[in-house]
């Protein structure tokens, strides 16, 4: 497949905020991970919840928050049943602090979103900041935080994905995902030149042909944007992701030894070795 800029040009179809408008100053998180994708359907919520674990079981006390903002699926995904959300939190009822969820199975927290929620889908850029701000002061009690953004390019997961100090960008081969993630990739280092984005390669038939996705998505970032995004990690196509969503639970339990597993918990190991991303 081969990337052009034409079809990047028409597939970006946000206007980027004007400088009035961005976000004021927002802190990064030194722990904080955003996990984005461009494209929806590529696992990046599966993603997510396995890389919590995988982070948890390594003695990290780790935080998932769902960042996906009006269709947040992270307790469907673990078949949750959670009292209070992120939709207390915009409204006004309960704090940041209120509605964090402990994942007794995992080992992890969790801030639910509310599905469906149009209010925090388009929440406004002052209550974005504060949220994140909000977030910021949460981060204080973890190791790491995880934030799980949603598809696209939209305002909120600009924002949030801006004020983590990596930002992971999961990808297929199918030539839409490497479209939009490219999007994605531009977008953010237009407007967060700070950006620091890693790549994560999922649903590969090999290692091999995984390799060969990161290398094409690589090839249009360094000759359009003039940056190398390194690759994290190469997650290997494994039928027993399917079984676990379905049974809503986490991959690491049901199938601790799967390759699909093993990637994941390989990519929690790299990421605690980088010492840009440790406390």
């Amino acid at each position: 497949m081969s990337l052009k800029e034409e079809k990047m040009e028409d597939s970006e179809e946000l206007k980027l905020a004007p400088k009035s408008i961005s976000p004021r100053s927002l802190h990064k998180g030194k722990n904080m991970l955003a996990v984005a994708s461009g494209k929806g359907g590529v696992g990046k919520t599966w993603f997510s919840i396995t890389l919590a674990h995988a982070l948890s079981s390594l003695r990290q006390k780790t935080l998932l928050f769902d960042g996906d903002l009006g269709l947040a699926n992270i307790d469907i995904q673990l078949g949750l049943m959670v009292k209070n959300d992120l939709g207390s939190v915009v409204s006004g009822a309960l704090s940041l602090n209120q509605v964090v969820y402990h994942y007794d199975k995992g080992n992890f927290d969790i801030i639910a979103g509310r599905s469906g929620s149009a209010g925090l889908a388009s929440m406004p850029v002052g209550r974005l900041q504060i949220l994140g701000e909000d977030l910021n002061l949460l981060a204080t009690n973890y190791d790491k935080i995880i934030l799980d953004m949603g598809a696209g390019v939209e305002k909120p997961v600009r924002i949030l994905s801006g004020m983590a100090e990596k930002i992971l960008v999961v990808c297929t081969d199918e030539p839409t995902s490497l479209t939009d993630a490219y999007a994605f990739i531009k977008i953010m280092t237009l407007q967060y030149p700070k950006s620091k984005i890693n790549l994560v390669i999922n649903q590969a038939n090999s290692l091999r042909e995984g390799q060969r996705t990161y290398e094409t998505l690589l090839k249009a970032c360094n000759n359009f944007l003039k940056i190398n995004p390194p690759l994290l990690g190469i997650i290997r196509r494994d039928t027993r992701v399917r079984d676990s969503i379905r049974n809503q639970t986490s991959i690491i339990n049901r199938y601790p030894a799967s390759e699909a597993a093993e990637d994941v918990i390989a990519i929690a190991k790299r990421l605690l070795a980088d010492g840009q991303f440790n406390n």
